[in-house]
């Protein structure tokens, strides 16, 4: 008798632990697919992503938290110019596109922190005292190049490559940058592009070899014209 009421005790304390594992489970997945914003969402992350897409002129509707026909179709702008899957769900790949990370993301941050650092310096040595648009292209220029495959695929690789800019042969690239250059390196790097996807920039009144001047154009903005 003893032993069949252990038998029992054993068998309920089993059910128990695989039931408690199960609602904890199904917890976790519903926190993990409620982090992702999507059509019909609200909150903070919502807030974020609509400031951020209206900064850079994707979206045009009021921030309001609210995940509506208007922040899906900016999210979807935004991928689409991203190269992201234009699905209009803010998933970590777009995400991590706009510069938004949770509090947990810990090691992203610090990785971040040290490219917008290390991009600011860059924007700072080349492009101070130009438009604010102009100063994000440069940076945008450095990103575009880290996409492409004919050059390094990291941003401190882009910036050192031998002869790239000025800046890193003249020593420019060790002055501190102003919250400026700070700023829009983290503009670059969330995604706005004003260059237009251009891999290459020169000032006109000084640029001397002819081969840029053979690359087609995409904008111009203050003293630099930006090409492909």
């Amino acid at each position: 008798m003893l032993k069949n009421k252990k038998k029992v005790i054993f068998i309920f304390i089993i059910v128990i632990i695989a039931i408690a594992t199960t609602v904890w489970i199904a917890l976790f997945k519903n926190s993990s697919i409620e982090t992702l914003s999507k059509y019909g969402s609200r909150g903070n992350e919502v807030t974020q992503i609509q400031t951020k897409l209206k900064r850079w002129g994707y979206y045009n509707g009021n921030i309001d938290g609210i995940y509506g026909t208007q922040t899906l179709n900016a999210v979807k702008y935004f991928q689409r110019k991203n190269g992201l899957t234009a699905d209009g769900v803010a998933g970590p790949a777009t995400l991590k596109a706009m510069g938004i990370y949770s509090s947990t993301s810990s090691s992203a941050n610090t990785s971040n922190s040290s490219n917008v650092n290390l991009l600011a310096r860059l924007i700072y040595g080349e492009a101070r005292g130009e438009p604010y648009a102009g100063q994000v292209a440069v940076g945008s220029v450095v990103l575009n190049r880290v996409k492409s495959s004919s050059f390094p695929n990291t941003i401190s690789g882009v910036i050192y490559q031998s002869g790239a800019f000025d800046v890193v042969s003249d020593g420019q690239i060790n002055l501190t940058p102003d919250s400026t250059a700070k700023k829009a390196a983290q503009d670059a790097l969330n995604g706005w592009d004003p260059s237009y996807g251009a891999i290459y920039y020169f000032n006109p009144s000084t640029a001397t070899n002819k081969w840029i001047w053979s690359r087609p154009m995409t904008i111009t903005i203050g003293k630099h014209r930006f090409c492909k």
